[in-house]
């Protein structure tokens, strides 16, 4: 059943909200596992639909997973012997899944993937991973919708410069060097802090990892790998979330287990903005009440800068901001879908190719609009509480996606959002 959030505007959120381990963290630990024959257990996963999409993946390949959504966890026993084919049923609704690639070529010298689904956000080459497959000795080519690659006679150590910094490329060329023969160097690799996690918890099963979260990751190949335990790194990107909802709703949250430190260009660009922003010791705290919110420019640019993910929240912001800002998309050239759904909503914003221009409003003004990603959703149900009236946000099952029982956070600050069927009518 299609469902749908009903959003009563005139909200200001105030006060506390957990956030846990993070969806692109946790979905990549979870392939991650491949690797190591024997029981891996995670912990401080979040409650979303897409780790259940991703246990149901790795149990076709033959693991058992016990996916404990109340207690955070995910118990996964990996046997001696694994498939290579991931199925397109799962891997069309889940982008993440292209990470079991290299796990399984270096696992058992064969992978079948199919191309990635998931937001309706723009194209994502795979071009770089294979190139770096290959480059490790693999052999591999697209056929009938699936990435092939093949390596029966191992992986070998190799030195690859990634063309750009993308995040799963280097998770899978990671992924894959580690059981590789030999020493691998990986040149102008993703930073983020969710590469870095995967780097520990490589580290904790045995492998050698040097150089996560700068520009070059050094790997020094080992026979194999064992079991680990390991807790996934926070989610900064729900944290960045609600520091946006603080501003956008001239509210006042604290973010409990959110790292600031991980966030610094978009806590940087609120504080210029007007919002205070102070850390404190549980995580920290973005206030915007009784403040004017000034609009801010925004480029999203790969980690450390601006996330590409918290885009739809500057725009969001922005919308009903004093002054006006061009918000620059660098990395994806869909994502600018959350546009044309908060100018229904009244945003005064146009679309001049990979820019936006957005002239704050004093309100906007409540209607029904269509989530596009788990992002522009969660966005949209911002905009929805800064609205006359009530905002109808369909497609809830993006949110659900990227958000644990999103609309009761909400509530515990202070909104007014409730679940119904996307049939009801819009009164």
């Amino acid at each position: 059943m299609r469902e749908r959030f009903r959003v009563v505007g005139g909200a200001n959120l105030v006060g506390e909200v957990a956030v846990v381990g993070a969806k692109n963290s946790a979905l990549k630990l979870m392939a991650v596992a491949l690797l190591a024959v024997g029981r891996t257990t995670l912990t401080n996963v979040p409650a979303i639909a897409d780790v259940t999409i991703m246990a149901e993946l790795l149990r076709r390949l033959g693991v058992g997973v016990d996916y404990d959504a109340a207690a955070g966890t995910v118990i996964l026993d990996v046997p001696e012997r694994i498939g290579h084919r991931a199925d397109y049923e799962l891997v069309r609704a889940l982008r993440a899944s292209i990470s079991v690639l290299g796990p399984l070529v270096a696992r058992v010298g064969e992978a079948d993937v199919a191309v990635p689904g998931g937001d309706a956000i723009g194209s994502r080459g795979l071009d770089l991973h294979a190139a770096g497959l290959e480059a490790l000795g693999a052999e591999v080519h697209v056929t009938h919708g699936y990435l092939v690659a093949t390596a029966p006679n191992g992986l070998h150590g190799a030195e690859i410069r990634l063309d750009f910094p993308s995040v799963g490329a280097t998770e899978n060329i990671l992924t894959a060097s580690v059981l590789a023969r030999g020493t691998t160097t990986i040149d102008n690799v993703a930073k983020e802090p969710e590469i870095v996690d995967i780097a520990e918890m490589l580290g904790s099963m045995g492998a050698k990892v040097e150089g996560a979260g700068t520009s070059r990751i050094t790997v020094s190949g080992v026979d194999s790998l064992s079991p680990c335990e390991h807790s996934v790194v926070p989610d900064r990107i729900a944290a960045g979330t609600w520091a946006f909802a603080a501003a956008t709703t001239r509210g006042d949250i604290e973010i409990v287990g959110g790292v600031a430190d991980h966030l610094r260009a978009p806590l940087g660009a609120l504080e210029r903005a007007g919002c205070h922003v102070e850390t404190t010791d549980r995580g920290f705290r973005v206030s915007a009440k009784g403040r004017t919110v000034r609009a801010f420019d925004v480029a999203t640019l790969p980690y450390p800068g601006f996330p590409t993910d918290l885009q739809p929240f500057a725009l969001t912001c922005n919308a009903v901001a004093e002054g006006s800002a061009m918000i620059t998309e660098n990395l994806f050239e869909a994502r600018f879908r959350t546009v044309q759904e908060l100018a229904r909503l009244g945003a005064d914003a146009q679309v001049d190719g990979h820019h936006v221009m957005i002239h704050g409003v004093p309100i906007l003004s409540g209607a029904p609009v269509e989530s596009s990603d788990i992002r522009s959703g969660a966005a949209l149900v911002l905009a929805g509480l800064v609205a006359e009236g009530d905002t109808l946000v369909s497609g809830v099952h993006h949110i659900d996606r990227g958000y644990p029982r999103f609309e009761e956070a909400l509530r515990s600050l202070g909104a007014d959002v409730t679940r119904e069927p996307d049939d009801a009518p819009f009164e």
